[in-house]
Parts: structure tokens; sequence; C-alpha cells
């Protein structure tokens, strides 16, 4: 498992291009948040349980990826659930699985707020809202 950068990891995305990524935050983070253009929503967990079903994410994750070898960047809030649904995956036998740290929000501030600290967003990398 590779942790990169938010612009690392968009310079992985320009030299990778059939790279895959997933979004894993919740359908609705996704989809009023914002996100990478391009990126796949696989919720690690969901409404109301917050519980992963990390079977049928794996299984998800290895359908849009095409197989277990395929470069799968996981993305999500901060990098925190990333980094276990990345644990997971290697768990699971994929072999090239990248974390984004930092995720599209990034940490928080010392007023609780985040994209003003670091993350997709604070990097100005592209990003679509719904």
């Amino acid at each position: 498992m590779r942790n990169l950068l938010p612009r690392e990891t968009w310079a992985l995305m320009q030299a990778q291009p059939e790279a895959v990524l997933i979004d894993i935050r919740m359908e609705i983070e996704s989809m009023y948040v914002g996100r990478p253009p391009g990126a796949i929503n696989i919720p690690w967990y969901e409404y109301p349980e917050f519980t992963p079903d990390a079977a049928a994410f794996c299984r998800q994750v290895e359908e849009q990826a095409g197989g277990k070898s395929q470069t799968v960047i996981l993305l999500c809030r901060s990098g925190q659930r990333s980094l276990e649904a990345a644990q997971v995956l290697m768990t699971a036998g994929f072999s090239d699985v990248v974390n984004v740290v930092h995720g599209f929000e990034g940490d928080l501030d010392a007023q609780f707020h985040r994209s003003t600290l670091n993350g997709w967003r604070f990097d100005q990398l592209p990003w679509e809202q719904m």
C-alpha cells in the first residue's frame, strides 16, 4: 500500500489513466461535498448502520477495477476511512492500493473547519459537486 498526498495522487492519475479512483465516502458526502471527476463511489459504510461490509466492498472494488492487480486509489474525507479500507483490500489480495493522505477535505483546523489546512480541495485539484 502506498500513502500519497493529493498532489502526488493527481500526478499518479495523470501518469496512469487506467488507475481506478474510488471515493469511499457515503453517497451523500460524495454528491453534496464534492468529488474528483471520474471518481467511482463505493461507500466503505452507509447511514444508518455505519458498519463496513468488507467482503462486499472488496467485491465491488474488484468489479470496478477489473481485477486485483489494477491500481486502486481510495479517497475519503480525511484519509482515515480510506486507510482502513486500503488495509482490507491489501489483505484481500489487491496488489497496488493507494490511500490519499488527508483525503478530500483534509484535517480539522483550530476552528474545526476542513479544507483550510490540506486535502484535495485545499490543493485546488479538480473536483465537481452535484
